[in-house]
């Protein structure tokens, strides 16, 4: 129910407001006088006997109103910020589980499940750090293996994120990756979505996957439509060539991760690779992201419920304040008045 601009949550309490007018209905102490001149008329007392009624009839709302409960409901409130929505897709691999070579020198060999050293754990460390520094971005999680897992859709609180990010690192990786389905996903996320500004994919994976003709169809018009700018963190295992270089080599051009990396190039989308081989360079990336990913953005925030009772407990507990006062007053001029 709504009144006075105020929802009020338990309106059947305002049936109780008649009370306020016991203070009115009082016995009558009229005396019977041989000569009414003898009672004198006093303007004053009569006034002042009408406001304290009034008083006691402002305590009876006052606490009534109270009771019902009335509150502002929450809403949302739209501010200009700075940053941009991201999305981030992390692979569930089972090569994630592998140690994450800082030297960037050898093949992993040992899974390390669990440990701080996988590549896994790399990647959740870093994306909360990223997370931390972006207080305006509106944020979705995609997991992904053989299927894609849309765990958070865009949200603005920064908690969901962090406990999202946290969860993907527990567990044992699958064996199968399917970064198409992961990519297609993060598009539709942003097409149920209004435009607030600069959106952008972020895509932590450890190799590469080479897309069918009908997805790499729908990721172009996707992403397209949808003016995304693409990032992909590409956590490498191993030395050798960059990713950006061209080479003679056939094994080298038909590698998985040369395939993708060309087809994010002809997406004619703004697109960046970042090839980490060490934690300083994971870290220099999140970095080079998190300064170029300052775009004004439109901020939707959530104003939560408020209550609104606590002006009228002020106004019983003043107006009783007053009254208690006034019957020590007329207690304190009986008395002197038999002295």
């Amino acid at each position: 129910m709504t009144l006075f601009g105020l929802v009020w949550s338990m309106p059947m309490l305002l049936f109780l407001l008649p009370l306020a007018v016991l203070p009115w209905i009082t016995h009558n102490q009229d005396k019977t006088v041989a000569w009414s001149h003898f009672v004198p008329v006093d303007p004053l007392s009569n006034l002042i006997g009408m406001g304290l009624k009034v008083l006691a009839s402002l305590v009876f709302l006052g606490l009534i109103l109270a009771l019902v409960g009335p509150y502002v409901p929450e809403k949302k409130v739209e501010r200009i910020g700075s940053g941009a929505e991201v999305v981030v897709l992390v692979d569930r691999s089972r090569s994630m589980d592998d140690p994450f070579s800082t030297r960037g020198k050898a093949l992993a060999v040992n899974r390390t499940v669990g440990k701080g050293d996988s590549k896994r754990r790399i990647a959740t460390k870093y994306l909360l750090e990223f997370v931390d520094k972006r207080p305006d971005d509106r944020f979705g999680f995609v997991l992904f293996s053989d299927k894609a897992l849309d765990l958070l859709p865009l949200s603005y609180n920064k908690d969901s994120i962090r406990a999202i990010i946290n969860a993907s690192a527990l567990g044992k990786g699958l064996s199968e990756t399917n970064i198409a389905k992961a990519m297609i996903k993060a598009a539709e996320m942003y097409a149920k979505e209004s435009y607030h500004g600069s959106r952008t994919v972020l895509l932590v994976s450890d190799g590469g996957q080479e897309f069918t003709v009908e997805d790499k169809k729908l990721i172009a018009e996707l992403y397209q439509r949808e003016t995304l700018n693409l990032y992909w963190i590409y956590m490498r295992s191993t030395t050798g060539l960059s990713i950006e270089d061209e080479s003679d080599d056939d094994s080298w051009k038909n590698t998985p991760e040369k395939k993708l990396h060309k087809f994010f190039k002809s997406l004619d989308v703004p697109y960046r690779v970042f090839e980490i081989e060490s934690v300083k360079s994971f870290s220099e990336a999140i970095d080079t992201i998190d300064q170029q990913q300052q775009q004004t953005l439109i901020v939707e925030e959530i104003v939560p419920r408020e209550k609104k009772n606590e002006p009228f407990l002020w106004l019983a507990m003043m107006t009783m304040l007053i009254l208690v006062l006034a019957q020590f007053y007329t207690a304190w001029g009986v008395r002197k008045a038999h002295e």
